[in-house]
């Protein structure tokens, strides 16, 4: 899951990313990139600079650009807290991902701005009225490209007031982060498989295309494969299949292809391991070909799970359905 924080000056974000980190949460922090884009300019990084790189970055790559640097480097398998996002647009770029909650946390002016001047720095408010403006001046603008700060709020999942004390801050995070885990989202059995499948693609050989297959049985892999040449001969990359070398137009020459399909591989590598695939599912990442799908048949595999459309798609799925094989495409994603 990512946590996204937003809110306003003096409310407890640092707080609440620091107590997110102690429970497991990895940060980020979209005013690093900013940081970071000051440090090459060689230039000090006070709010004023802050603002205004920041402004100047989503002007020149778009009003996202610190989300999508930020997502870059975000991984599927942990927790994350990522703080000072300001514009809406980095809140939809974040969203995208699937797992994200943002967060706002707010508390009465004078009470933020006690906390502020206790906090000092170089730009601490030497009145309310100056820390009023201040935060006037950044809520809102017609640029779509400078902070937006009530229009990044009102895409927030939940809001905090934070008017009481540290330890009450950080009971009321644990409240509202822990029903938001609890409600999380795991990936359905068709969406693991296909997945994995995508990553076994990875590992082909092949000029043309990447494609992989994975056979499951009781929710279990059993066999995968991916497309190239066949054992002991020279990878397709590497020169080993002419048809693939010379470019050869999609479903054409394909009598000169060496290369082995994934849905063969997968059957195959069972085969030579021993193991049974009748009545498995196989999931591919393309809809199988025609001697695949004869394969397939002979194999008593009972399902196929497809992401993609081969482009010799119907004459292969009228067998399979003749034969009484489940096909079906993935859900998209």
């Amino acid at each position: 899951m990512i946590i996204g924080l937003t809110g306003t000056n003096g409310a407890g974000k640092t707080v609440t990313a620091d107590h997110l980190q102690t429970k497991g949460f990895y940060f980020h922090s979209l005013s690093d990139e900013i940081r970071a884009e000051l440090a090459r300019q060689e230039m000090e990084a006070n709010r004023e600079n802050l603002i205004r790189t920041g402004n100047a970055l989503r002007a020149e790559f778009g009003p996202a650009v610190l989300a999508e640097r930020i997502k870059a480097r975000l991984r599927p398998d942990r927790n994350y807290v990522v703080d000072s996002i300001r514009n809406p647009y980095e809140v939809d770029a974040l969203r995208a991902l699937g797992d994200f909650k943002m967060l706002h946390l707010d508390a009465p002016r004078p009470v933020r701005f006690d906390r502020v001047v206790a906090r000092g720095g170089p730009r601490t408010p030497q009145s309310f009225e100056e820390f009023v403006e201040q935060e006037e001046r950044e809520m809102t603008s017609a640029d779509p490209s400078h902070q937006q700060l009530r229009a990044t709020w009102a895409k927030a999942d939940s809001v905090l007031r934070n008017e009481g004390s540290i330890a009450d801050l950080k009971s009321a995070v644990d409240k509202v982060v822990s029903g938001w885990l609890m409600q999380s989202q795991r990936p359905g059995w068709d969406e693991y498989f296909m997945q994995i499948a995508k990553i076994v693609s990875l590992r082909s050989n092949c000029m043309k295309r990447k494609v992989a297959a994975v056979i499951v049985k009781d929710k279990r892999i059993i066999s995968t494969g991916y497309n190239g040449t066949p054992r002991g001969v020279k990878n397709c990359n590497e020169g080993g299949c002419p048809r693939c070398n010379s470019f050869a137009d999609s479903g054409s020459s394909l009598g000169e292809c060496l290369c082995s399909h994934a849905e063969e591989n997968s059957i195959v590598q069972a085969a030579y391991h021993g193991i049974s695939v009748k009545d498995a599912t196989l999931y591919s990442t393309f809809s199988p070909c025609l001697i695949c799908t004869k394969m397939i048949i002979n194999a008593g595999i009972r399902e196929v799970v497809f992401n993609m459309e081969y482009p010799l798609l119907e004459t292969a799925r009228a067998l399979l359905e003749e034969a009484g094989v489940l096909v079906r495409k993935a859900a998209s994603e």
